[in-house]
């Protein structure tokens, strides 16, 4: 691949012996190692989905459902989109699920619907965030993380005043790996071609990078939020309000018997997170984080 821009289209245990004069036999029991995060056993269950995707507005499946060429099916009154997609890795099964709101309680329920009927193997959030860096989270560019900073967690003192204590997650090794790998073949930045109409002559950077995660919406360049966030990393490039509720719910997950799904997050641009937020930029940015998606998926699966 080159730089630039990328078109996607049974152990045997001895215990309480002893040899010899004066031995004395020891009970040793050798613990089962935990499963580390990351490092999961895979599951040779056939029945299993690869893929399970999540979005949070109706313009985000829309986006999804068409550059992953998915078909609406109905199951239990839930509405899900599901298709097989080739891949320079073979063909892979995704299913896709809109989320009942916004937010990180809906987004955990979402996957839990997606477990329960489908059980992928990998669990991926698209959809649309607001950018925070000036020069490389502009509108339309899309940002990929294995990383979760979730900004709400906090403590008020005397005179409302706010103390933030950001919580930091990172998605499992495998996945860190993939992405990697993405970058390394594509460059870093990546580039494509715009997928939506209007700007398909226009290129945009794919980056990755760190999402903040939170309830709040931000409209306020100055917002104490932004302030908290970029000095808490630099490499905090975009906010949302659901990725804080997928990596909650794998972590809690984790201590489950059978393996872990891995997860990560790609977000489209489509606004600054200041006061000249709107929705014009929607349809380019879910467009975009979902063709990001497309070409992803081998490496991710």
């Amino acid at each position: 691949m080159s730089h630039g821009d990328f078109h996607l289209g049974d152990n045997t245990q001895i215990s309480n012996s002893a040899v010899g004069h004066g031995a004395r036999a020891t009970n040793i029991t050798t613990p089962t190692a935990p499963l580390s995060a990351g490092s999961e056993k895979r599951s040779t269950n056939p029945d299993r989905w690869d893929v399970g995707v999540v979005t949070i507005l109706p313009k985000e499946m829309r986006a999804v459902t068409a550059q992953l060429d998915l078909t609406s099916v109905r199951r239990d009154g839930l509405f899900f989109a599901t298709g097989e997609v080739p891949t320079d890795s073979g063909t892979l099964r995704v299913t896709a699920l809109q989320t009942h709101s916004p937010g990180q309680r809906s987004v955990m329920s979402a996957l839990d619907h997606l477990r329960h009927h489908f059980d992928p193997r990998l669990w991926i959030l698209v959809g649309i965030g607001g950018g925070l860096h000036p020069e490389h989270a502009r509108i339309g560019n899309v940002i990929v993380s294995t990383r979760v900073v979730y900004y709400d967690s906090r403590k008020i003192t005397d005179g409302d005043e706010t103390q933030r204590r950001g919580e930091e997650r990172q998605a499992p090794a495998r996945m860190v790996h993939a992405v990697n790998a993405f970058f390394t073949d594509h460059g870093e930045p990546a580039m494509i071609r715009g997928q939506y109409e209007g700007h398909r002559k226009r290129t945009f950077e794919v980056l990755p990078g760190l999402i903040g995660s939170g309830e709040a919406v931000i409209a306020d360049r100055d917002s104490r939020i932004r302030h908290f966030l970029t000095g808490y990393n630099d490499k905090v490039l975009a906010v949302d309000m659901e990725s804080g509720g997928l990596s909650q719910y794998w972590q809690e997950n984790s201590v489950r018997g059978e393996d872990n799904p891995g997860w990560v997050v790609v977000r489209g641009v489509s606004d600054n997170a200041d006061q000249t937020k709107d929705d014009r930029a929607h349809d380019l940015a879910a467009h975009n984080a979902a063709h990001v998606v497309r070409g992803l998926l081998p490496y991710l699966c």
